[in-house]
C-alpha cells in the first residue's frame, strides 16, 4: 500500500454556496458547488453567479444606509436578463422592484441610484425595520475583470472590486469597503475555511455542520470510521496516518483550526504545526483541565507563552456542551465571532452618490 500522501488541503477551496453533491478521490471528498441562479437568491454569490450568465448582466449595490437596515453597504444582487436573480440587498423586501429596475438600466445603459424607505419617492415600498437604504443600478459587460475576481478569490487571495457609478469595473490589490460619489470600493477578503481534526461523533456532526453552511473545510482523522461518515454526508475528509499528514500548508489568516479528540494524545503535533501557520482561530475540546494539562504539556516541549495563549479551551460560547449538535452549534458560533471580531469592519459611508443620479418617480 502506498502512503498516505501530505495534506496540502485540497478541500479548503470554495465559496459559501451549499455544496449539492460530493466527488471522492484518494480519501478526500470535494464539494461540487451549485453555479448560476439554481438555489434560494439570498444564499447565492452575486459574483459568481454572474460569470454563469449570458447577455448583459445588471448590479445592484447597497451603498448607503440610514437608520435600522437588515444588510450592510456592500451586498449585491446581480439580475440576468430573464429577471432571475442571485444575491440580497434586504429580507425580500424591495428585490422585485429592483428587478423591474434592473430591465430599463438594461435597456438604456444608464446607472440608477434609488433610494427605499424612509424619505423615498416610492411610498408603496417600505421597509419593516424603518430606516433607509440607497442602491447603485449598473450594467456591466466586463466578464475579463469578474473572471479575474473570481480567480483571486478561489485562490484565496485579498483583493478589492472598484466600481464606478456608470459601471466600469477594475481590480486592485485589496483595502477595506468604501462608498465615494464616484466610485464604490468592494473589499473581498477569503471565506472562513476550517481544518476539523478529531474523530468521533463530535468531529463528524461538526464537519456535517461546516459543510451545510457551504464552508470550505476538510476533516482531517485518524479514524477510518470518521472519514467514511463524513463523506457519506458530503463532507470533505481525509484519513491521516503518519505525523507528516499533519503539515498544514495552505493555512492562511482566515482558517480555523478546531481539534475534537477525547485522546488528546494526537494533538501535540498537530497543535505545534496550527501554530506555525497564521490560522486565526486554534481551539481543543476538553475541559478545563484539560486545557491547562495541554498547556503544560506543550510548554513542556518548548512553545513559548505568547504561542501558548492562541489555544482556544474550552472551545465554543456555550459553557459545557457536551452533546454532539450543541457543541458543534457552539463552537462554529465562536469562531464566526472571533472572525468577525479581528476582521476589518466596514466603514459606514459618510458619503452617498449624487441625488441628480435619483430617477424621478
Amino acid at each position: 500500500m502506498s502512503p498516505t500522501p501530505p495534506i496540502f488541503w485540497h478541500g479548503l477551496r470554495g465559496w459559501r454556496d451549499p455544496p449539492v453533491r460530493a466527488v471522492t478521490g484518494k480519501g478526500l471528498t470535494r464539494p461540487v458547488r451549485q453555479d448560476g441562479f439554481d438555489g434560494d437568491p439570498a444564499t447565492l454569490d452575486p459574483w459568481r453567479a454572474a460569470l454563469a450568465c449570458d447577455g448583459d448582466l445588471v448590479f445592484a449595490v447597497l451603498v448607503a444606509t440610514h437608520g435600522p437596515a437588515y444588510r450592510n453597504p456592500g451586498a449585491t444582487m446581480v439580475i440576468d436578463p430573464q429577471g432571475r436573480y442571485a444575491g440580497a440587498i434586504t429580507s425580500g423586501c424591495i428585490e422585485s422592484d429592483i428587478v423591474l429596475r434592473a430591465a430599463q438600466v438594461r435597456a438604456d445603459g444608464q446607472s440608477l441610484h434609488l433610494r427605499y424607505g424612509a424619505g423615498s419617492p416610492y411610498m408603496d415600498l417600505r421597509l419593516p425595520c424603518g430606516g433607509a437604504i440607497e442602491v447603485l443600478l449598473f450594467r456591466s459587460r466586463d466578464r475579463q475583470t469578474l473572471r479575474a475576481l473570481q480567480t483571486a478569490r478561489e485562490a484565496r487571495q485579498p483583493v478589492a472590486l472598484r466600481i464606478h457609478r456608470h459601471g466600469d469595473l477594475a481590480l486592485s490589490d485589496w483595502q477595506p469597503s468604501a462608498f465615494g460619489q464616484t466610485q464604490i470600493v468592494l473589499g473581498f477578503r477569503p471565506e472562513i475555511s476550517f481544518a476539523i481534526f478529531g474523530t468521533g461523533a463530535e468531529a463528524t456532526v461538526f464537519a456535517r455542520l461546516v459543510n451545510g453552511m457551504g464552508y470550505a473545510h476538510t476533516l482531517f482523522s485518524h479514524d477510518q470510521r470518521a472519514v467514511q461518515a463524513a463523506q457519506r454526508h458530503g463532507s470533505a475528509a481525509q484519513l491521516l496516518s503518519r505525523p507528516v499528514d499533519y503539515r498544514l500548508a495552505q493555512a492562511d489568516r482566515d482558517t480555523a483550526v478546531v481539534l475534537m479528540y477525547h485522546d488528546h494524545d494526537y494533538e501535540p503535533e498537530i497543535i505545534r504545526s496550527a501554530l506555525a501557520t497564521p490560522a486565526f482561530y486554534i481551539g481543543a475540546q476538553g475541559s478545563r483541565a484539560t486545557q491547562a494539562a495541554r498547556l503544560a504539556r506543550l510548554s513542556a516541549q518548548g512553545v513559548p507563552d505568547d504561542q501558548l495563549a492562541r489555544i482556544r479551551g474550552p472551545i465554543g460560547l456555550i459553557p459545557s456542551s457536551r452533546d454532539p449538535k450543541s457543541l458543534a452549534i457552539s463552537v462554529l458560533a465562536e469562531v464566526l465571532n472571533v472572525h468577525s471580531s479581528q476582521s476589518t469592519p466596514l466603514p459606514h459611508p459618510t458619503t452617498s452618490l449624487p441625488p441628480a443620479t435619483l430617477p424621478r418617480a
